[in-house]
Order: C-alpha cells, then structure tokens, then sequence
C-alpha cells in the first residue's frame, strides 16, 4: 500500500482519523539544529515517526497528483532562497530551514524519480554530456527569467504604486515630486568641490548659495548619495541651512525639501525637523500648488507631519474654490497616505467627486479610492454608488491595481453593487495569474466581506495561490483562509491550496506575536471548512498569547472563543491549551448580553418565539436563546418526544420566574376535576382554559395562549399534552409547576434547533450558507440536535400573512415526520 508523507500538513478532520503529532511546534528560538533537520527534511524523517505525520491512502488507485512535482520543489527550493535574498521584497522574513540545501535536494531526488524516463532514444554515448550540458544551460536560463518575472510580478512599492496617477496629467508636476525625472548628473569633482567650499568658509554663504549647494549634490549620481548624507562636510552645511532657515525664500526652502528627497535623507533627519515647523510657519503664505507639493515631499521621506497636516487640510477648507481636478486628487492622495480623515471636508469632497467624477482617468478613480478607504473617509452609499456606475462601464480598461483600489472603498462602504460584481466575475479570473499576491487577497477578501460568491474568481484564485504562497505576508495567509472559508468554498485543488496555506502560517509564525489578529483570523477561516491545524491552535490558546491579543487595536476576545468551543466540539481527542474558564464565562455573558438587547428582540425571533409558545402550549415547551454562543446567533430550542408530542424543559425561562398578576381566573367544577384526575375525555384543556378566562383578558393573553380555532386548524388538537395545562397562582405567590406534571423521567426524543435565518446568514442573492453558520449547524448536529431552518424567504413574507397562515408553516416545520427519523 502506498505511504505518502504529509509535510506539516493537517487534513481535513471530517475525512481523516484525527491524529496529532508527538513532536509539538517550538515557538521559541531554542529548537536544536537536529532536531529541526528531521522534522524539515522528509527523506530523514521517515525514520522518526513521532516527527512527521504519516496517512496511509486508503484506495492509492485514485490518488492523483494534482501538481507538477517538479515545479513543487522548484518553488520550495530555488524560488524561496532567490525571494529571501532580495533586499526589497517583502520576503525578508521568508522562513528558512536550517538546511535548506539539504531539503532542497531532498525534493530535487523526488522530482528526479516522478519523472518517467525517456524512451525511444537512441544511445549516443560520446554526445551526452555535450547534450546534458545544453540542456542544463537551457533550463537554467529559462528557470532564471521565469523567476525574475515571477519577482517582478510580486513586487508591490507602496511608496510608488499609489502614484501611478500622477503620470496621467501635466498639472501633476507642479504638485508632486517626481522621482524618475531625469536630472543632468554633477560630476564626482564638483560635488567635492562644493564640500570643500562648505568646510572653508564654514556657513558664512548666502542662502540662495546653500540653496544651490543643495541642488547640485542632489544630482551627484545615486551610488554616491549614501557617502555624502554621512560625510562630515555635508552635515555642516545642513548646520548652516538650519542656522539661516528663516532667511531662505519659499522657493529656495522647497528646492532644498526636494533635495533632501533625492539624497533620501531619514527622516529624523535634523534638517527635516527644522524644515517642516518652518513649513508650518509658512503655510498660509504659499500658493496652493507649494502647499501640496510640501506635502507629497514629505510622503516620498516617509516622515510623519501631522501638525502640518493638520494646516493643509485647514487651508485647503479655506481655499476650496481654488481646487481644480488635479488638486484634488491629489489632495485626497495625501489625505490617504497621512491616514488622516478631516471630518470637516467629507461632504465637500464628496460634492467634489461627483462633480469630477466623468472627468476623471480611471487611475484617477482608484487613487481617490485609494485615498478614502486608507484614510478610513465616510462616503454615502450615493457617491459610492456613481463610482461603482463608472467602474462598471469601463472595467475592462482599468487597471487592475486601480480596480483592487476600487474594490477596497467597495468592501468599506459594504455597498452591494451587482453590476460591478458581475462585471468583475468576467475580467477578474483572466487577470490572476499577472497579479500580485496583496492584489490578489484584496480581490477575494472583497468577495467575502460582500458575501458574493464567484466560483470562477475563487477557482482561478485558488489553482494560483499554492505555486506563489512564499510571498503570502502572515496578513496574506490569513486572508484567503478567512475568504474562502466564510464563503464556504473549497476549491478543485482544495488539498494542495489548504497545506500549503497552513505551511505558509507556520513560516510567518513569528510575526503572530506582533499581529495576533492574524493567526485568529486564519484559525478561523480553518475552523469554517473543519479543518483544525493542532500546534497552532495550541499556540492561538496559551495564556501568552491570549494576553497578547490584549494588546491589539482589534476586539479578538471573541474569536478566540469561537476557536476555542469549536475545537472542544469538533476534536474531543485535542489535548492542547484551552481558555482559562473564567474568560470563557465573562466572554459568554457579553455574547449573551449583546444578544438579549439586539438579536432576541428582532421581530422574525420575537414573532417566531410567541407563536410556537402559542401553538405548543406556553413558554415551557420553548427557549429563545443561544445553544452555541460562540457562533453569536440565537436559535429556538423546541423537544418533541417519539410520538411527536412536544416536552416542556424550559421551566427556568425568566418569563416563568416572574410573579404574575391576578388575572381572576375561576375554579370551576372541571377545572378542579382536570386537576385532580387529568384531562377531561370530552373537553381539551384549552377550551376549559378559554371559558375560565375572562373575555376581558383574551385579547392580552392572544400573544401567549393559543386560539380553540388555532388547534382545530392544526390537526384537531393533537399537540395537547397534560404537561400544558398550568395555574396560574394570585399575585404574591411564585409561580411554579405542579409536581404531578413534571416529567421526571422525559422520554426518549428529538431536540429541535430552529433557524430564524436571515440574509446576513447567506451569500449574496444565493441560498449558499455562509462559513459560520455552516459551521453553526454541524457542530448542533454533533451535540444532538436536529436543524430546522425558517428561511428568511419563506418566513419574512409570511410575517404580513394571517395567524393562522403563520402558525400552519410553523406547525409544518416542527412536526414534519422526517425530523423524528433523524433523532
């Protein structure tokens, strides 16, 4: 039988025998070198069975490998080590094994023997090596410009990207700084010149001559700006501009500002401190244009100014007349990269959208919506809306970095606009493969927090994530495991998207202390689809870590109790950490807290709730309330025995607990004689109820007590029990149930969930359950519980329909025969 070893590979519980292995994940730095050997190299740790988990395939004929091993070890090997080398790439921190050229050969051999050997070839011995060394050569240079695009694709400049927009219009030159513009080069013997005329006459020049100092070292070729921002002489002449700061025209100021970005100077830089208050000092004596272009200046040195800011959005407010279109956009690019949202412009830049909107470029439209979603700017549903009209029209002629800029302001607002989604369901999968990883998680994360389900955008994701996962972020990772999960969807090559995935969770596991939000967010998109990756759900639940999350911008309390009660249901084998049990509790009683003030109170629940109190007899065959409080939803907890009779339980029920008020009900002979025999053979319990009952309190009671006409409607008054029948006591005495009708010993039966969904709980315009609530109702039916759903397109028109129409469907979907089947 064929043995395939999975590395850190955690399958799917549901289809597996659970298993864990021995060996535990050391998140600290003191793992052995040997130890780390046999548990990264496969060939080693076949050996070592407590290292490596090992899955037997039941049925190997129908194994099929859904990848080319050969380009798998390729990405493992080469790729990775290539990625981590390069100093600009978000790939830094890529993890790397101890003996990474040892694992790389260890997949180079595999591949070597998948290969199936070539036949029909005729032995040439003398020209082998010539033909082997060809062919090497060949694939060498091919593998070489196959990674060097593979980079280039994946590179992301968060610096440049967003400015792509001020390309497309001249008006942008005087407002921004453009780097590439090409500059005539001063040669090495000027520049040293310039320094050694610094150091004689040690700051006595004029500040127009330190001004024009400035621009020429500026243009000293790029390999030499690192040497001069740390030589001695340079320093004292950004002495001498401090010394002369006031002295300098604004022109000359700003010329020195741009200097300092072509030389990139750090942005603690002493200059820059005293250039930027002498900027603040200025601001209402510059132009527009100087303004803005101080500003971006200050983006390109990727130094912080919020006080000044602060005075550009104030002299903006007052100058707003003067903003022409690309003022404007390139004032919402700077609102954006400060992440500041001046709450006295949202509806003048709102005004202002709409106004140029069909003027705009398309890259123009994604930087505006760029700068709105990262500035975190409000919009109306009516501006986004006339954005996402445009966009829809012209999609096909967008970029794709400005169309993911567009679908980040489209995820912010929640705004639901079908044509752009459809729209992108048609360009969006062709353009995957030529988009980078942060592009292409922004393009699911968007289908996800829509809810909008696009098999094609998914598949077309997923058959393109597993061969360029090593440049996943941890934030990455974490993304498209949540995406995919909340829309509960597992791809063709589910196997091979879900591993490497998990993998890449661990190579980034030393970024979780810094973003514990991220590994939660991962587990959880995990948990969706049942499958439970034990060493990190171990880590997720450790005290440490827990305390950790403390620490973080995001409320994550919840999600760890989502992970931490779905693990205890789903893995009963899962001997890992778990949340001490006093957070649990003070965890449950927010949950619940939050739920008796905003969900039970819903009117789909409260009129679901009243009406199966009504046709089941009273408030103890019923409970409204959490079985699962983990999954943040409420459910109506109804029993029914084997005979399909219901079972009072809810005898704790707070309405119960309450003192009632005297009603006046009075004793008649058959009241007294029910009481003490039972049930009269010719009178059901209700009609005496009715007669007992004062007319004047029918009408107040309709909500609780059932009508004759009720029952007769829904099946002649089988529902009845004995158990129904309650007194109700004189004010002042606590209500409680006769001993006689308790069922001290209930009989054997089912226990219904009922689901008052919504269309929060489904993706958009589909009948497909999101992740949690699928989720919700595999782990009920692990505890025992049978699932009946009120759909929200069949029970919200019904709420506008008669009493009677609404309580025949609720009588239809709790005494449907197939659900005692099930029990």
């Amino acid at each position: 039988m064929a043995t395939v070893l999975i590395y850190r590979r955690f399958p799917r519980l549901s289809r597996v025998t659970p298993f864990s292995t021995t060996a535990k994940y050391k998140a600290k730095s003191g793992n052995s070198k040997s130890e780390q050997k046999k548990e990264d190299n496969p060939e080693t740790a076949n050996t070592r069975t407590e290292s490596v988990a090992a899955i037997q395939l039941l049925n190997p004929l129908d194994y099929r490998v859904l990848y080319n091993p050969s380009a798998y070890a390729k990405t493992r090997g080469a790729s990775q080590q290539h990625a981590a080398r390069s100093s600009g790439q978000a790939l830094g921190d890529t993890f790397t094994s101890p003996d990474t050229s040892q694992l790389q050969h260890t997949f180079s051999t595999a591949s070597s023997r998948a290969l199936p050997p070539l036949r029909n070839a005729p032995p040439k011995p003398e020209s082998k090596p010539l033909l082997k060394q060809t062919t090497s050569a060949r694939l060498s240079v091919a593998q070489t410009k196959e990674e060097a695009e593979k980079e280039k694709r994946e590179m992301h400049d968060s610096k440049e990207d967003p400015r792509m927009f001020q390309k497309g219009r001249p008006e942008y030159r005087s407002l921004s700084y453009d780097r590439f513009e090409p500059v005539e080069t001063l040669p090495l013997e000027e520049g040293d010149s310039i320094l050694c005329s610094v150091a004689v006459c040690k700051g006595s020049q004029s500040p127009g001559t330190i001004a024009d100092y400035f621009r020429k070292l500026s243009r000293l070729p790029v390999e030499h700006h690192t040497a001069l921002v740390s030589n001695p002489r340079f320093n004292t002449l950004c002495h001498c501009a401090v010394r002369n700061l006031g002295s300098f025209s604004t022109s000359d100021l700003i010329d020195i500002l741009q200097a300092c970005v072509r030389l990139v100077l750090p942005p603690t830089h002493p200059l820059l401190n005293a250039c930027e208050n002498e900027f603040c000092r200025r601001v209402w004596d510059m132009n527009l244009d100087q303004v803005l272009l101080v500003a971006d200046c200050w983006r390109c040195l990727e130094r912080s100014v919020p006080s000044y800011l602060s005075i550009l959005f104030s002299y903006a407010n007052m100058n707003w007349k003067d903003l022409t279109l690309a003022r404007f956009v390139q004032l919402v690019y700077i609102i954006g990269e400060g992440r500041r949202s001046p709450k006295d412009l949202t509806q003048k830049i709102e005004s202002m959208i709409l106004k140029y909107l069909d003027s705009f470029t398309l890259e123009e439209v994604g930087a505006v919506c760029l700068g709105l979603f990262k500035s975190l700017s409000g919009i109306s549903d009516h501006v986004m809306r006339k954005i996402a009209d445009r966009v829809s029209l012209q999609i096909e002629d967008m970029s794709t970095y400005a169309l993911v800029n567009v679908l980040k302001i489209l995820r912010y607002t929640r705004m639901d606009h079908l044509p752009l989604l459809k729209e992108l369901g048609k360009v969006i999968p062709a353009r995957i493969p030529a988009t980078n990883i942060q592009g292409i998680m922004h393009i699911a994360l968007t289908c996800s927090s829509l809810h909008y389900f696009d098999e094609g955008i998914m598949a077309a994701v997923a058959m393109s994530l597993p061969s360029r996962v090593t440049y996943c972020r941890s934030k990455d990772a974490a993304k498209f495991l949540w995406s995919f999960g909340c829309l509960d969807y597992e791809p063709p090559n589910e196997e091979e998207f879900y591993s490497s995935l998990i993998e890449q969770m661990y190579r980034k596991f030393h970024e979780f202390g810094k973003f514990p939000e991220h590994l939660l967010t991962g587990l959880l998109g995990l948990a969706f689809v049942k499958r439970f990756p034990e060493e990190l759900i171990d880590y997720a639940l450790r005290d440490e870590f827990v305390r950790k999350t403390r620490g973080s911008k995001y409320e994550l309390k919840k999600d760890l109790f989502t992970l931490s009660k779905s693990v205890e249901i789903e893995c009963p084998s899962y001997q890992g950490s778990r949340l001490p049990p006093q957070l649990s509790q003070e965890i449950t009683e927010m949950v619940l807290n939050f739920a008796e003030q905003e969900i039970y109170v819903r009117h789909e629940i409260v009129e679901a709730t009243s009406l199966l109190e009504s046709m089941l007899g009273g408030p103890e065959y019923v409970k409204n309330h959490m079985i699962l409080p983990h999954t943040r939803s409420s459910d109506l907890e109804v029993h029914l025995a084997m005979d399909g009779h219901p079972i009072p339980f809810n005898f704790k029920d707070p309405v119960a607990d309450k003192k009632l008020k005297d009603i006046g009900v009075s004793l008649t002979d058959d009241l007294l004689t029910q009481l003490i025999k039972g049930r009269s053979s010719s009178r059901s319990p209700v009609e005496v109820e009715n007669e007992a009952r004062p007319r004047s309190q029918e009408r107040g009671d309709e909500a609780r007590t059932p009508h004759v006409g009720d029952h007769a409607a829904l099946s002649g008054g089988t529902l009845i029990t004995d158990a129904r029948l309650q007194v109700e006591p004189k004010l002042g005495c606590s209500l409680e149930t006769p001993p006689s009708l308790t069922l001290n010993h209930q009989p054997r039966g089912v226990k219904l969930a009922l689901q008052v969904s919504n269309r929060n709980h489904y993706c958009y315009c589909s009948k497909r359950l999101l992740g949690l609530h699928r989720l919700k109702r595999r782990q009920l039916q692990q505890l025992g519980y049978v699932v009946v759903e009120l759909p929200f397109w069949e029970w919200f028109p019904l709420l506008k329909r008669t009493r009677l129409e609404k309580l025949s469907y609720l009588h239809y979907k709790v005494f449907d025969p197939a659900l005692l089947s099930k029990a």
